[in-house]
């Protein structure tokens, strides 16, 4: 990586930050530095004697005051549990974007160049003052001509500049940490500052945001539980999303809530069953739930309350197949079948094939016991996730993106849940969207369903299947007809068969020259083998059996 005359302020940037939260001490309390301690008292700044918060809140704080760029990264960091100790993880979990706003003078500009003409010309009002400030964008309160009222999300000025610049300093960190620290490869802490730098760039694009908020409202259109905003496409553009302005109140406001006649069971209960619904029907989920980012609308004249979730930058998918075998892990966690569970962490790839499955049926008994003696409305989905993936991550397990952003929301479903309403029995709650979903994947309706959308399909290739019929009969009749297999064991026997077939031939070869040339010599020389008047004919094929034994002698080492 160059480092710039920018980039080079940066790096100074961030050494007066770590040095203010006191990072040296923590550096040298690594046990590789700690024969180096004494070193600290020879730097000025520890010269006075400083308290210092835990390590976990002293690294929260570096991240804070580095800016949006590493809050995010920590925010993002926070998710994967399987990496972190437990008390960095949820202190980094409480990260928030407290990032001061940029002038609404220079939100207008970008938003009149985003439109390419003056604002007054799209909005009948344009609020300058911000209504919020995060480290992506900030929102701004507006009126479309039509007298909608909307809101503005307009991208930060220069932040992309800002974003790759810091994403190259944590890309030489994370290669020099695999480089040089044992546990770095174990790590991977390049391939999590590429998620990281996947994910934050994402958020740049309000297009794409807006496709989401877009495909969220249509999955919950009938839906008397959760209004998605609306997306005003017109005017939405790669940096400037506009979207219906709706009101409500935070979800974390429990007092407000109760005054305004809000059953808190019944709203616990309902979030957890549209969560599950959103994953296990849908196959996509709000991944960023927390309370900045979700609303109740208290309901009126007997309606339910509705909740109104916002940003809509980090979504969530589940594949099906990675959906069933969740289920099938649920159901065999609540059935105590351990067995089961590590049987199924093998067949869907998520631990490599030739993991041991006693080995790993014991390790998850060993973690799971704890957790269930205890009461089931207790027991936490996401930590247990948690925990499962901290385990199976000593089998090389590979946790994918998309199990990780469901488990950290399913802990801030959880806590949400369980802020509202103490008792909450989260796994009842679950029971009914994933009954539903087994139900609809085992019944003759999803048959029904994947035969419809086959058959165009089939109706296409129909006319061909006599033409490969017979074409596959006949080459069964001629002795034509060969199987291919991709096994990796045959291939490597194979191989083998075919490297012994080698050596054998060299070393065949080899004796039958030496012997031609032993017998050429005693054929001219009598009985009496006289070395010094061998002919070249004599020699020649002794010096090629040889060489032919030297080849198989080669190949066997080779192997």
């Amino acid at each position: 990586m160059l480092l710039t005359p920018a980039r080079l302020l940066r790096v100074l940037a961030i050494q007066r930050v770590l040095i203010r939260h006191g990072f040296d001490e923590m550096l040298f309390a690594l046990p590789w530095l700690r024969s180096l301690a004494f070193l600290r008292m020879l730097m000025p700044w520890n010269w006075l004697r400083r308290d210092y918060a835990p390590r976990a809140a002293r690294l929260r704080g570096v991240l804070e005051d580095l800016g949006p760029v590493f809050v995010k990264f920590g925010q993002i960091l926070s998710t994967r549990r399987d990496l972190l100790p437990d008390d960095i993880a949820e202190e980094f979990a409480r990260l928030q974007d407290h990032v001061p706003p940029f002038p609404g003078s220079v939100a207008r500009q970008i938003i009149e160049r985003a439109f390419g003409q003056p604002l007054e010309e799209v909005f009948d009002a344009f609020e300058e003052v911000p209504l919020a400030s995060a480290s992506i964008a900030q929102v701004h309160a507006a009126r479309l001509k039509d007298g909608r009222e909307v809101i503005l999300k307009v991208v930060r000025p220069n932040i992309r500049r800002t974003i790759e610049g810091d994403i190259a300093l944590m890309r030489l960190l994370a290669v020099s940490a695999e480089r040089y620290l044992s546990h770095g490869r174990l790590l991977k802490p390049t391939r999590v500052v590429t998620e990281i730098e996947k994910t934050i760039l994402d958020e740049l694009d309000m297009l794409r945001e807006a496709a989401n908020a877009s495909q969220l409202r249509r999955n919950f259109a009938d839906s008397p539980w959760m209004h998605v905003p609306e997306i005003h496409w017109r005017y939405t553009r790669p940096n400037v999303l506009v979207m219906e302005r709706v009101d409500g109140i935070p979800i974390s406001n429990i007092e407000a809530l109760k005054a305004a006649g809000v059953d808190l069971h019944e709203l616990a209960a309902k979030g957890v069953e549209l969560f599950f619904t959103q994953v296990f029907r849908d196959h996509f989920f709000h991944a960023d739930v927390h309370p900045g980012n979700l609303f109740v609308r208290p309901g009126a004249g007997g309606e339910p309350a509705v909740f109104v979730p916002v940003d809509f930058g980090i979504m969530g998918s589940i594949s099906e197949y990675d959906q069933r075998y969740l289920v099938e892990n649920f159901s065999a966690f609540l059935d105590r079948d351990y067995r089961r569970v590590a049987e199924l962490h093998v067949e869907s790839g998520w631990v490599p094939r030739d993991t041991r499955v006693d080995d790993l049926e014991f390790a998850i008994r060993t973690v799971c016991e704890p957790i269930f003696d205890r009461p089931v409305k207790e027991i936490s989905v996401g930590q247990l996730l948690m925990r499962l993936f901290q385990t199976a991550q000593r089998f090389h397990m590979e946790i994918l993106p998309q199990l990780l952003l469901l488990q950290k929301t399913l802990v801030n479903i959880e806590g949400l849940g369980r802020q509202l309403d103490p008792d909450l029995d989260l796994w009842r709650e679950a029971r009914a969207p994933l009954t539903q979903w087994m139900k609809d994947r085992a019944g003759l309706g999803n048959a029904l369903r994947g035969a419809r959308q086959s058959l165009p399909r089939w109706i296409e290739r129909l006319p061909q299947l006599p033409d490969m019929a017979f074409e596959v009969l006949d080459q069964l009749k001629d002795g034509r007809l060969q199987v291919a297999t991709r096994d990796e064991t045959l291939r490597e026997i194979r191989r083998e068969i075919r490297e012994v077939h080698r050596r054998l031939v060299y070393a065949v070869t080899g004796i039958g020259l030496l012997l031609a040339g032993v017998l050429m010599g005693g054929a001219q020389e009598g009985i009496t083998l006289n070395l010094d008047r061998l002919s070249w004919t004599s020699w020649g094929p002794g010096i090629l059996g040889v060489l032919a034994l030297l080849l198989a002698l080669r190949s066997t080492r080779q192997r």
